[in-house]
Formats: C-alpha cells, sequence, structure tokens
C-alpha cells in the first residue's frame, strides 16, 4: 500500500521563486520516473502554509528517509543545472523579436526564449550545454548591444529582483549602430533624400550623367536595405520567409527591371516605417520604464543618533528613514513617528491621499511586518505629504512592492497572447502561400497578352501588397501599451494572456471575507450557555484564538480583549489548525475547541447540546458568523462576528454589469445563511456557502464548466481557486508578496473599487486588438486585388506602411485610457 509524505517546496528547489516554475515540473517527472514513486505532484500554497511537494512511494522499496533523501538530491540536481538569463536589448519591431527568439531556441542548451518587442529577453538554458556568455554571443552577433548588468543566470536559479538592474546600464538602447538608438531612422531618412536627390537629378537635370542617378539609387538601395537585409538573412537561415524577405525580393525585381527609382521608394518606405514603429514601441516601453524611476535614489537614515543621505541599495532591514514633507519614499516599511497624508498613486493608484499614523506598538510591528494595519504601512515610491515622518525599513530596496511590480511587468511583456500565437502561425502558412502566389503571376504573360516585364513588376506588387507587417505588431503593441497603463493605474496584469481573457469574461466569483467585505469582522453577539460565565467564555476564547491568525481570530481577540478590560490571560498552548473548520489547543490541561457548528458531532468530536445548537441557529438568523467554544466536555457558548461590506462593492457590481459582465458569484465558506445577507446586501445573485478550501477549487472548476470564469480574492487562502480559474485576481497585493506571486492580475490597493478600471482596460485592450487585425488583414485583402489589377508598387507600399502606423499609434491610444469609474466615484 502506498504513502505518502509532504516537502516543503522551498526544501527542495530552495531558489525557484513559484511552484509554475518550469524546474518544478522538472522535478515532478524526475520522482515520479524513480522507481517506488508511484505519484508526485504540487500541493499549492495556502495562507502561510508554502508551496509542497507531494510524493506517493511504496514503503517496501523506499524507506521515509531514503525518499527524502531522493528528493532533495533531485532538487538540487536541477537548480544546479537549469539557469535563466533576462536583460533587455532596446525596442524593436515585433518580427525583428520574433527572429531573435526562434535564433536563441535553436541555440544548443536553451530550453525556452521569449523576445519582446519592449527589447525584454527572457531565455531559460541548460548549463550541461551551453552558459550565459555564449547566449549573450548569440545576441550580439546581431549586432545588438546587451548590458551586463541585467541577469538572472545566478547559482541556484535564483531569480531575485535585486539582480535586476534598472539604473542607467540596464536600459541600453542602443541597437549597436554607429548612430545610437536611432540609427535605423537615420539611415531610412538618408535614403530617402538620396532618393529625392536621384530622382530630382533624372527628371529636372538633362545633362547630368546617366550614371549619376543610377549611384543616388544605389547608394538608397544600400541604406534602405541595411538593416532589411540582416533580418533576412537571419530568416533564411532558419528555413523561414518574413516580410522582410518578400521586400528584399519585390526591390531586387524592381532593380532588373530597371525600375530603380521605384525599388529605392519601396525600401525607403519599408525602413522609414520600421523605424517609425521601433520609436512608438521604445514609447511605451519607456511607459513601463518610468515605473523604476519613482523610487528615489537616497534616503535620509537615522543611525547612532545621526542623520546621513545614503544610497537606498545600502538601505538594512531595520533602519529608520527619515521622510521630510513632499519627498517620495525611498523603502517599504511602517512609520514609526508623524503622521501624514501619502498619495499611494504610483503604486497603488488610489486616487486619493491615504492618511498614514505611526504603529501602537513597533515591537510588534516588526515582528509581523506583513500584519502591520493598512494605515501604518508605506511603500517605497509613493509621496508623502505636508508631514514630516519617520518609518522603519522592512524590505530591501530590490524586494519592495515597486521593485516587484516593475519586474513582474518586464516578465510580462514576454508572454504572448492568444491572438498573438493565432497571428504568429496564420503568419507562417500565409507567407509561404503569397510567395507561391508572386510565382504563378511570374507566368501570368502566358495567358495574358503582356511583356514578361509586367508580370514580372505585378508579381512584385503582389508581394509587397499581401505582405502582413501589420498583422506582426497588431497585437504585441496593444498588450505592451495595456500593460503599461494598467500599471500605471496600480493594476499589475501579467502578460497578454491574463488581459485578453479578462477583457472576454462574462462572470466573476468573489471570495466573500475580505473582499466583498473589509474583511474586519467584530464581534456582535456573546451567548454564553447556562450556568457558564461570559467572562470564562470570552477568557477561553481569547486566550486560544490569540494563537491563530485568521481574520475571525484576529476580531475575538480584539474585540474580546476589550470587554474582558485587558485582564490577564492564561497561556494556550498546542494549537492545532483545521482548515476551514476551526482550531484546537490546550489551556491549563484542558482541551479546548472553537470553530463552527458542523465540526462537531463528526471525526470523533462529541455533539453539541441543543441550547448551543438553539443558540447558532438564532444567531445565523440574524446574519452571524458564529463560532461555538468547547472546553474539555463542555460547551460554554457561542460567539457571533459580522463582517461589513465594503462602501465600494454595491457601486462596483453594478459597474462591473455595465461593462457586460453578466453573472457574479459569491463563494464562502461561512453558512449559507450568513453568505445570503451579504449577496443580498451588495446585489449579487448567487451565493454559495458552506464551502471547504477544496470546495472552492471544485466550485470554480463548475464555473470553468460553463466558460471563462474570473476569480476575485486576497490571493494568499484563495491561491487554490484562483489557479484553477481562467484569470486569478488577488487584491491589496501590494502588500502581500504571496498575492503578487499567485495572481495573474493584481489589483495593488486593497480597494474592490479598482476591479472596473482592470476590467474596463482589458476590454478596451481587445477590442483594440480586434480592430488592429481586422485593418491589418482588411488592407492586405484590398491591395492585393488592387495590385494584380494594376496598382503600382510605390502606392501599395505607402498604403501598407501606413497601415503598419496606423495600428501602432491605434494600440498607444491605450497609454492615455481613462478611468471614467474611478472619476464617476469621486465626483
Amino acid at each position: 500500500m502506498a504513502e505518502k509524505t509532504k516537502i516543503d517546496l522551498a526544501v527542495v528547489l530552495p531558489d525557484v521563486p513559484d511552484a509554475a516554475d518550469a524546474c518544478v515540473a522538472r522535478l515532478v517527472q524526475r520522482l515520479t520516473d524513480r522507481e517506488g514513486v508511484s505519484e508526485a505532484h504540487v500541493v499549492p500554497a495556502i495562507g502561510e502554509t508554502p508551496a509542497q511537494l507531494c510524493i506517493h512511494y511504496d514503503p517496501d522499496q523506499l524507506t521515509l528517509s531514503r525518499i527524502r533523501e531522493v528528493a532533495t538530491g533531485a532538487g538540487a540536481q536541477i537548480g544546479v543545472r537549469y539557469g535563466h538569463a533576462m536583460f533587455d536589448i532596446g525596442a524593436m519591431h515585433q518580427r525583428r523579436a520574433r527572429t531573435l527568439g526562434d535564433r536563441l531556441k535553436a541555440l544548443s542548451g536553451v530550453l525556452e526564449a521569449e523576445v519582446a518587442a519592449s527589447g525584454r529577453v527572457r531565455v531559460e538554458f541548460d548549463r550541461e550545454r551551453t552558459n550565459e556568455t555564449m547566449i549573450r554571443g548569440a545576441v550580439l552577433e546581431r549586432d545588438i548591444a546587451v548590458p551586463q548588468a541585467v541577469s538572472d543566470d545566478h547559482a541556484g536559479h535564483d531569480h531575485a529582483p535585486g539582480e535586476h538592474d534598472h539604473g542607467k546600464e540596464g536600459h541600453n538602447h542602443n541597437h549597436g549602430g554607429i548612430l545610437g538608438p536611432n540609427t535605423e531612422l537615420f539611415f531610412a531618412l538618408g535614403c530617402g533624400a538620396v532618393l529625392g536627390i536621384g530622382f530630382a537629378i533624372e527628371k529636372l537635370v538633362a545633362e547630368a550623367p546617366s550614371w549619376l542617378p543610377l549611384a543616388c539609387y544605389l547608394i538608397a538601395y544600400v541604406l534602405g536595405g541595411f538593416f532589411t537585409v540582416r533580418e533576412a538573412i537571419d530568416n533564411l537561415r532558419m528555413r523561414r520567409f518574413e516580410i522582410d524577405t518578400l521586400m528584399l525580393v519585390a526591390a531586387a525585381g524592381a532593380a532588373a527591371l530597371g525600375a530603380w527609382a521605384e525599388g529605392a521608394l519601396l525600401l525607403f518606405l519599408f525602413s522609414f516605417g520600421h523605424a517609425l514603429e521601433h520609436y512608438a514601441m521604445g514609447r511605451a516601453k519607456r511607459a513601463i520604464e518610468a515605473l523604476a524611476e519613482l523610487a528615489p535614489k537616497t534616503a535620509l537614515v537615522r543611525r547612532e543618533g545621526k542623520i546621513s543621505e545614503i544610497s537606498v541599495d545600502t538601505l538594512v532591514v531595520g533602519d529608520i528613514v527619515v521622510v521630510k514633507p513632499d519627498a517620495r519614499l525611498p523603502a517599504d516599511g511602517f512609520v514609526t513617528l508623524g503622521s501624514s497624508s501619502i498619495n499611494q498613486a504610483p503604486v497603488t493608484g488610489e486616487s486619493i491621499p491615504v492618511d498614514k499614523t505611526a504603529v501602537t506598538d513597533t515591537d510588534q510591528a516588526r515582528a509581523n511586518p506583513d500584519r502591520v494595519d493598512a494605515a501604518s504601512r508605506v511603500f517605497a515610491g509613493t509621496i508623502n505629504g505636508s508631514g514630516a515622518i519617520e518609518i522603519e525599513v522592512t524590505r530591501l530596496s530590490t524586494d519592495s512592492a515597486l521593485a516587484k511590480v516593475v519586474k513582474m511587468v518586464s516578465e510580462a511583456e514576454t508572454q504572448k497572447s492568444p491572438t498573438q500565437r493565432m497571428t504568429d502561425r496564420f503568419e507562417r502558412v500565409f507567407v509561404p502561400v503569397v510567395l507561391g502566389l508572386a510565382v504563378l503571376l511570374l507566368f501570368a504573360w502566358v495567358v495574358v497578352d503582356e511583356p514578361f516585364r509586367d508580370s514580372f513588376y505585378r508579381s512584385m506588387a503582389v508581394l509587397v501588397a499581401a505582405s502582413p507587417c501589420a498583422l506582426a505588431i497588431a497585437t504585441p503593441s496593444a498588450v505592451l501599451s495595456g500593460v503599461a497603463r494598467a500599471a500605471r493605474g496600480g493594476v499589475l496584469v501579467k502578460g497578454g494572456g491574463p488581459l485578453e481573457n479578462l477583457g472576454s469574461l462574462t462572470a466573476i466569483a468573489f471570495d466573500k471575507t475580505g473582499t466583498l467585505t473589509e474583511g474586519q469582522p467584530k464581534i456582535t453577539d456573546v451567548v454564553a450557555m447556562t450556568g457558564i460565565a461570559e467572562d470564562r467564555l470570552l477568557t477561553t476564547a481569547v486566550a486560544v484564538e490569540a494563537l491563530s491568525d485568521h481574520p475571525l481570530a484576529a476580531a475575538i481577540v480584539k474585540d474580546g480583549r476589550t470587554r474582558l478590560n485587558d485582564v490577564a490571560l492564561p497561556q494556550a498552548s498546542d494549537l492545532e489548525s483545521l482548515t476551514g473548520r476551526g482550531v484546537r489547543a490546550t489551556l491549563e490541561g484542558d482541551p479546548v475547541t472553537i470553530g463552527k457548528a458542523e465540526m462537531f458531532g463528526k471525526d470523533g468530536i462529541a455533539a453539541l447540546t441543543d441550547e448551543t445548537v438553539a443558540a447558532v441557529e438564532r444567531l445565523r438568523a440574524g446574519g452571524r458568523t458564529t463560532m461555538v467554544v468547547r472546553r474539555g466536555e463542555v460547551d460554554l457558548g457561542v460567539i457571533g462576528l459580522m463582517d461589513t461590506p465594503r462602501a465600494a462593492a454595491k457601486a462596483t457590481l453594478a459597474t462591473l454589469r455595465s461593462l457586460g459582465i453578466t453573472r457574479m458569484i459569491m463563494i464562502s465558506g461561512d453558512n449559507q445563511t450568513v453568505a445570503d445577507a451579504i449577496a443580498r446586501e451588495v446585489g449579487i445573485d448567487e451565493a454559495w456557502g458552506d464551502l471547504m478550501p477544496e470546495d472552492k477549487v471544485e466550485a470554480i472548476k463548475k464555473l470553468r464548466g460553463d466558460g471563462k470564469v474570473a476569480m476575485v480574492g486576497d490571493g494568499v487562502n484563495d491561491a487554490p481557486a484562483m489557479a484553477n480559474a481562467t484569470v486569478g485576481i488577488a487584491m491589496g497585493a501590494a502588500g502581500s508578496d504571496v498575492a503578487l506571486e499567485t495572481a495573474d492580475v493584481a489589483l495593488m490597493a486593497d480597494d474592490l473599487a479598482h476591479l472596473p478600471f482592470a476590467v474596463g482596460l482589458s476590454r478596451k485592450t481587445r477590442s483594440i486588438i480586434r480592430q488592429n487585425v481586422f485593418v491589418s488583414l482588411g488592407v492586405v485583402a484590398i491591395l492585393v486585388p488592387a495590385t494584380i489589377f494594376g496598382l503600382g508598387i510605390g502606392a501599395a507600399v505607402a498604403m501598407h506602411e501606413g497601415s503598419t502606423l496606423l495600428v501602432v499609434v491605434n494600440a498607444l491610444r491605450l497609454l492615455a485610457y481613462r478611468d471614467r469609474f474611478v472619476v464617476a466615484r469621486t465626483a
């Protein structure tokens, strides 16, 4: 009979950032293939419980200690063997990015490679077959400058954001051109100038030698075709035909016919359009890079009673930083002295400054920085108001919420959307078809009474007209602009997939506690059983729940202490969490059980008395969440709590309906009666209560059976359910590392009112992607028959490049997307 054991994933693969990393899949496969192991899988992180590797094994073949040795050894081998590199090489055209990505994938030892049009390169490789130097060398062969400071190839597979230098060296946009980052544009302009001179000489200077305009056209060919030839050669080496190849064939054909001016015009328009697209993509890229510049470079730190100005990179956890009025905060931390209003818009997107005050207990805040109240927590890159404050640093500059957002947005650039993958597949079929059509038209003179010269010219014109140039850039430009605009609004979208999916779905599931409600329940009722003093009931409950970090436990401790007037409490021990049901502990030698009424009467726990059951039903009928307290064999009583709906919940849900979200479901571990009461108050039609964490996962799977669905939660306790949704959306991610890692879309502020902005932007992005694809294919559909029936190459190139620039400009409109929903709320 098989047995199973669980090992924290961080123990086996200490430097892997999350359970979704490819190295985790390799580890699972390696363990599954081992004799004696029947199954291996990952159990997602829940709350503060980290992701775990669960191994099912035959104890007759492998002992428990041996299975742990095997797992740890396999993890160490994988961590040493596989590395990652990530760096910027400057914005480029999407076709060029795709060519470079395919070239990197073809390298021996490269397992995965993605290159975004924004210039972000992400590579995973096998260290036994290649290394980062060789990979960078392959990029350098493309005559592209690669910054040396930006890398993820760390021993042990380290992805720490601190290794990403976003400083001067980390953003080198020099493409290796002799004239700097705009070399391509200068070459294109030079091509146009020489072409114009040659054409003027040919038409206006009759006595000029015939070789002079031809020489100008040849120079124009060199300037206009320089970058295009480089792309075409790379494509041909990989046995692929792209637009660059088609343009060169058309230009060569024009030269063969003696139409040097038309060929030079074709190369000028193509190269000029190419350079302008590069500039436009660079603008979207700079919108993202601007995030990294939000945090100041220096900080005023108080050490040994003296205040000195130091680099933020040298700040350490525990430093006291002095923040002057109207200055940007240099680090994440909590306020220890003073009060002020802080503009958190750069990080969370909140439109109104948030009041911040000092923590009441510095030692407690230092011990549990992630549980510091939002009224005292601050973030790097935000702007202080009129009051001087002092903050204690809780994260290094490389681990701040802002640094992680910049890193994740950069990684999101390399994640292709469904539409982009579809258009990539379409192009790989379409281009050979166009070449076949061009070859067929070469022989039009056989069936049409015209000279071969005309058939050849028509064939070249069709090549130009059918080139899917605009289609290649249609989706990446929109995704990059959409991700950049979302980040500026305090919403982190991890790639084109979540962006498109969020824009197309019509159903959203919401967790109740902390999402639709404030997540700060309060004690409303304390019902002691006959013969039991209320103080005894509260003392027992507060002593045990003080050991738990559940929101309900925190509420019982906080309000219970107040009701008890902060009397001294006995010390509980041996806390055992019964996930989704309650807790067990020991208090003064007595076993204590606290939890839902449903946990009693099963699994060896005695049933509740009739008096206790009646009290539970009475409180639930009033919309209360109930916790039964039992000490030894005696039911001490029932505590009733209520969590109030968020002020913005009802208006937010109404706005989502206006955006096309037709189905909204609330899922809750609370009693169905309580869930129904909250649902009615916020305006949700469906409420599913009495759900354990695993039941929430099944609920999401059931909803996905009906179509795409998003799941909105805190990203911590809801992580398994969010992982099974089409799009997982976490709230309050600025203060939660787990939420940032697990969500597809992260609302940096703990504010449900930002959700319509995310949905609205996603819908707008999806609309622009569809517009761009329609324009791209529509222009090709018009130009192909037009060139067949006589439209010239010059006109075809002008329309072709015009459509390409049109889709890029259309995509850049997303950078100016206005969050009209926030305006409506704050008006």
